[in-house]
C-alpha cells in the first residue's frame, strides 16, 4: 500500500516538473518571439490605421526636378539601342547620367521608343523617374515625395522596398505566429484559474468572422 502511495505521488511529482518544464519553454519562446516583433508590431499596427484611413490623413505631394546634358558621343551611343521595348542602360549611359544629375541608374531597365529612354526608379512613400532624350541628350529626373505616413504605410505593404525588406517582413511574420502560439498555449494551461479566458478568445476569433460574413459587401 505504502509502495502504491510512494509510487503515485512519484508520478504526480514527474507530471508537475514535465509540466513546468513545458511551460518554462513556452515563457521562453513567448518571450524571445515577443522581443523580436516588438518594434515592428507597433509599426505593422499604427500603419494599419494610417492606412484605414489614408484619404483623410493624405498629404500633399512634393515633386523636385533636376535636369542635365549627356556628352555628345553619348548621345551618338544612344542610337545604338533598341527603339522599342525595355532594356538595361548602358554602362556609359549609367555613369554619365550619374555625373549629370548624381542619380544611379546602374542596372536599371529603360523602357526604349524612338524619341526617349524612360527609366521607372519606384520608392517606398513616393515616386521617381529619369527621362532621356534621344535626339538631344537631356536627361530630365523627377522625384515625388508622399510624406513619411506614405512612406510607412508602402513598408507595411511591402511597395517598392526590395528583397532585403521583403525578407524582413517573413522573419517578422514568423516571429509573430510563434508569439501567438506560444501565448494560445499559455492561455490554455492558465485558463483553469481565469473564467474569461476562452469567452474572450472566441469574442476576439467572432468579432470579425460576423463583420466579414454579414457587413462586408
Amino acid at each position: 500500500m505504502n509502495v502504491n502511495v510512494r509510487d503515485l505521488a512519484a508520478e504526480r511529482a514527474a507530471q508537475a516538473n514535465r509540466r513546468a518544464q513545458w511551460m518554462r519553454q513556452l515563457r521562453q519562446w513567448h518571450w524571445i518571439s515577443g522581443a523580436v516583433s516588438l518594434v515592428s508590431m507597433l509599426l505593422f499596427s499604427v500603419t494599419g490605421i494610417t492606412l484605414n484611413h489614408s484619404a483623410a490623413i493624405e498629404a500633399k505631394p512634393q515633386v523636385t526636378t533636376q535636369e542635365g546634358t549627356l556628352a555628345a558621343p553619348l548621345v551618338e551611343a544612344l542610337a545604338g539601342e533598341p527603339r522599342s521595348g525595355r532594356a538595361s542602360v548602358p554602362a556609359s549611359v549609367a555613369e554619365a547620367v550619374r555625373s549629370a544629375i548624381g542619380i544611379d541608374v546602374a542596372g536599371r531597365e529603360a523602357e526604349w521608343s524612338e524619341s526617349e529612354a524612360y527609366i521607372a526608379l519606384p520608392r517606398p512613400g513616393g515616386d521617381a523617374w529619369v527621362s532621356i532624350d534621344r535626339e538631344t541628350g537631356a536627361v530630365t529626373y523627377e522625384r515625388t515625395d508622399r510624406g513619411w505616413i506614405s512612406y510607412l504605410n508602402d513598408l507595411h505593404k511591402g511597395r517598392h522596398t526590395g528583397p532585403s525588406w521583403s525578407l524582413f517582413i517573413d522573419v517578422f511574420a514568423a516571429a509573430s505566429i510563434v508569439f501567438c502560439i506560444t501565448g494560445l498555449l499559455l492561455l490554455q494551461m492558465y485558463a483553469k484559474g481565469r473564467s474569461l479566458t476562452w469567452p474572450l478568445v472566441g469574442l476576439g476569433f467572432g468579432i470579425p468572422v460576423l463583420l466579414a460574413m454579414f457587413l462586408i459587401h
